[in-house]
């Protein structure tokens, strides 16, 4: 039986030499350890998952997207000394995107949405490095920055958290460990004031910032928060796809009401 035609890995050729896909979405993960109780696959597995449900959702709204093998390998210069930990530097991602967004490009796909699931990754310089030299509208999206979190989660944390915990749970159950082995995911403040205060940044080392690896108390997370938040993320995520899928990327904004057009 074919798979689903929105998703390329499951898609033969018969369907996709049929379809006029019109927005390309790239889930791109990272390989790194989540506290205890999460799989190190977390951030590619989330990507996918919700990358594949919006696609879904957008297709039975009339548009053609297509989602894309996911990347397993994120930025992660700063957690080398956990075991297992796999790094792809920004000058690889940069290398990795461009050849992408090339192939799509020659085969007259000519946007696409890099799905990210990675608080490290950052595809904002990347991007505006691409640009220039390709003919494709590109767009980055962190997929949990989509709906607001504080919505769903009592303390959705920023790495293994209440939030990450609660969507594995949902989505893939099997994978997480009973949340009693998980721990606490306290981080340390940094010591100087004005990295506390976020105005200056620096990469976190991951083991001077915490003992298991997690930042964010995931004891409070249940599958039905998760669900709730993949529901409504999933839903926005489809509503843009549709939109782009529409829209005419050599004009993109609005004029300014009452005012004259910006050069």
């Amino acid at each position: 039986m074919p798979g689903r035609p929105y998703v390329l890995a499951e898609a033969p050729w018969k369907i996709v030499q049929a379809t006029a896909y019109d927005v390309a979405v790239l889930p791109w993960g990272a390989t790194e350890a989540h506290n205890y109780h999460l799989p190190y696959g977390t951030d590619v597995q989330h990507a996918e998952r919700i990358a594949a449900e919006a696609a879904r959702r957008a297709w039975e709204a009339g548009a053609r997207p297509v989602v894309l093998p996911a990347v397993p390998f994120g930025v992660n210069t700063s957690q080398l000394d956990i075991p297992l930990t796999i790094n792809l530097n920004p000058s690889t991602q940069l290398a990795v995107l461009d050849d992408v967004a090339a192939s799509l490009e020659a085969q007259g796909i000519d946007k696409l949405v890099v799905l990210n699931g990675h608080g490290g990754n950052d595809f904002r310089w990347i991007i505006r490095e691409l640009l220039p030299h390709r003919d494709i509208f590109i767009a980055a999206v962190d997929w949990w920055k989509v709906a607001d979190a504080r919505a769903y989660f009592d303390e959705p944390g920023d790495h293994a958290g209440e939030l990450e915990t609660s969507v594995m749970m949902h989505l893939l159950p099997d994978l997480v460990l009973p949340l009693e082995e998980a721990g606490a995911g306290a981080a340390r403040a940094p010591k100087l004031a004005a990295l506390r205060a976020g105005w200056a940044w620096t990469p976190r080392r991951w083991t001077q910032v915490t003992a298991d690896t997690g930042v964010g108390d995931p004891r409070r997370a249940t599958a039905e928060k998760g669900a709730r938040y993949v529901e409504a993320v999933t839903g926005m995520l489809a509503e843009f796809l549709v939109e782009l899928a529409k829209a005419d990327v050599a004009d993109l904004y609005e004029n300014r009401t009452g005012g004259a057009d910006e050069e």
